[in-house]
């Protein structure tokens, strides 16, 4: 059976992530904090096809769940840079 499900959130802070160009400024390790505290913050929308989401959602949906990736990845963003990793 393919088990092939995963968070739609994760499309799309890593969408905002790459349109911020973050993955210059900061390393590996701080991409993918800043990835898992994003999603902390945001619902589970699971989905099987990308393209079912896409086709199914309107614009001001859209923008709803954009919104939302942006606020929490601020947060997030201004958090790690308040409580950088102790190596």
């Amino acid at each position: 059976m393919d088990w092939d499900i995963r968070n739609y959130y994760e499309y799309l802070v890593k969408e905002a992530i790459n349109e911020r160009r973050l993955y210059k400024a900061m390393t590996e390790d701080e991409l993918m904090d800043l990835l898992c505290l994003t999603l902390n913050q945001l619902p589970a929308k699971y989905i099987r096809y990308h393209i079912d989401m896409v086709n199914s959602l309107t614009v001001e949906q859209r923008n709803k769940l954009d919104i939302e990736v942006t606020h929490a990845l601020d947060s997030a963003f201004k958090y790690l840079a308040s409580n950088p990793r102790q190596e």
